[in-house]
């Protein structure tokens, strides 16, 4: 296979760190076959020493690093690398004897693991799907070093910052609507931020969280003595916000009394402070946002028709985030980045499948809460690369159509034979049927349960994957098969329990548990059936 010179040139190189000659000389000559560029070091020592004397560009891509050298702990040169390189993917290779420790010590900074002896095709994916991770966290901290107020690559997205972009120099008043979550006062920022007023105050008040008995008081001020508890005179928002922009969140649930007063402001400019006498002027551009249908407010007669034109002078629509799907990518690692600073961790990283399952949620709180769900996320998954398994119940539990769509079988199945995940490949687009039928079965359910991912939520009929089954089975019997019992048998149970191990990290005693199986039964079945589980 001829090598590719020229990605081999461009790209940064691969550093492996190991003692063991024959291990650097191996995955040496596996990924120079493969394109990719390495560079080998005998002890964590020489790779701090290079770190110190070579500029950044000269730097890795990824590295691969064993976890007892002498000279150094693989463990210790993580926790380095991750101080001085928090974006660099760091893969841990490790005997079986030292996972258990490697697996706690690590799992909060090692992009993942590589037990030994390892399967050289496998090394070199790994090695590939943490180049792939560098690179887009490459271009991530690109964009986060300068990150502007609002995120969004989608065609309704473009057209609101369009429409920024020539409201801003403009003293107009705006209404902005959207459904809640979906950053109407982001919006609001940005036109107060790029326009003529942008040194003065942005001051915003949510109409619909204030008492109306209080409301008024907040918009306008009092005078001392105004009502009880009024000790001293009190300047209002209108007044706060003079010279600026006065953002009046949820519109649509001001008391109608009080839109009579704001109409007034609003034509003039004048208003009196609760109790007063002399009318106070405030030089104030007003922004407004609601997710209610202001018209048909105006037909129920709970909001005043002239009002409403007043305030829909110009109208902004922010779409909902199921809407512009393709932002959810961008707009996840930049949450999930904000909120390890907020938090002092280390960012955590999100992987392919996990994006698409999130891509097809339908986020009924918007922006908001895919912010949410990332802060819990940063809290919550237990490793540093986010899986679909990782998602909160309320993500895995969409319907099925999405799940299915968002993560395809082979996903969930990645790296384990068997004519379970082949018979439900088979029928992965029956996975979108509608039918009758009972629960999965429980092969099905386990085998989902091992990978992690809300069975409930995959549920699909049980003739889907009963076809499946008999179509692997009738294909071996018309080739004149009479073992067809112990084939499928033994492809099933290698299927359960490499996803087992899988999720455990090759952890027997774990994987039998989840299996529900006795430890003596899955290490008799891991000789019988000749499992690799190191």
């Amino acid at each position: 296979m001829p090598v590719n010179t020229e990605s081999v040139t461009l790209m940064k190189p691969i550093w492996i760190v190991d003692d063991d000659q024959s291990i650097r000389f191996v995955l040496e000559k596996a990924l120079l076959r493969e394109g990719l560029p390495t560079r080998s070091f005998t002890n964590p020592r020489e790779v701090l020493k290079a770190l110190d004397t070579e500029s950044e560009a000269d730097g890795p891509q990824v590295l691969v690093s064993d976890i007892r050298m002498p000279g150094g702990s693989g463990l210790d040169l993580l926790a380095t690398i991750k101080q001085r390189m928090p974006g660099l993917p760091v893969i841990i290779m490790t005997a079986f004897s030292d996972l258990d420790s490697a697996v706690s010590a690590f799992s909060s900074g090692a992009f993942e693991y590589l037990p030994k002896p390892f399967d050289l095709p496998k090394a070199v994916e790994l090695i590939r799907r943490a180049v792939g991770e560098s690179q887009r966290e490459d271009v991530a901290e690109e964009k986060m070093a300068d990150a502007p107020e609002m995120l969004g690559q989608a065609p309704a997205m473009q057209d609101v910052f369009r429409g920024i972009g020539r409201l801003a120099q403009s003293h107009v008043t705006v209404l902005i609507t959207g459904e809640s979550g979906s950053g109407k006062e982001l919006v609001a920022h940005a036109l107060h931020k790029h326009s003529p007023r942008a040194n003065q105050p942005f001051v915003a008040i949510n109409t619909a969280a204030i008492p109306k008995d209080l409301l008024e008081s907040e918009l306008f001020g009092h005078e001392r003595g105004a009502f009880t508890g009024a000790q001293a005179s009190r300047r209002g928002r209108f007044e706060q916000a003079d010279g600026g922009t006065l953002f009046l969140d949820e519109i649509g649930d001001m008391p109608f009394d009080l839109q009579t007063r704001l109409l007034r402001v609003l034509s003039d400019g004048h208003f009196y402070r609760v109790g007063g006498h002399s009318a106070v002027k405030a030089n104030v551009r007003v922004i407004a946002a609601t997710h209610q249908d202001l018209e048909q407010r105006v037909k129920e007669g709970v909001f005043r028709e002239d009002l409403y034109h007043r305030l829909n002078v110009i109208r902004l629509r922010l779409p909902a985030l199921r809407e512009r799907r393709e932002d959810v990518p961008v707009l996840a690692r930049y949450f999930l980045q904000r909120s390890a600073q907020q938090l002092g961790v280390e960012p955590k990283r999100i992987d392919d499948a996990a994006l698409d399952c999130l891509s097809h949620f339908q986020f009924p709180g918007n922006v908001r809460q895919l912010e949410n769900i990332c802060h819990w996320l940063t809290v919550m998954a237990p490793a540093q690369v986010i899986e679909v398994k990782d998602l909160p119940p309320e993500v895995l539990a969409q319907p099925t159509g999405a799940v299915a769509a968002a993560v395809p079988f082979t996903a969930l199945s990645s790296g384990v034979g068997g004519a379970v995940v082949e018979a439900l490949g088979h029928a992965e687009a029956g996975l979108r049927h509608d039918g009758g039928g009972d629960a999965m079965p429980l092969a099905v359910n386990a085998a989902l349960a091992v990978q992690g991912v809300n069975a409930a939520a995959l549920a699909a009929p049980v003739t889907v994957w009963e076809s499946g089954l008999e179509q692997e089975a009738l294909a071996l019997l018309n080739a004149g098969r009479t073992d067809v019992w112990d084939v499928l048998t033994r492809r099933f149970e290698t299927s359960l329990i490499q996803s087992a191990l899988a999720t455990t990290r090759g952890r027997r005693i774990e994987a039998a548990q989840k299996l529900g199986i006795g430890r003596n039964t899955i290490t008799r079945k891991i000789q019988e059936l000749g499992i690799d589980d190191a």
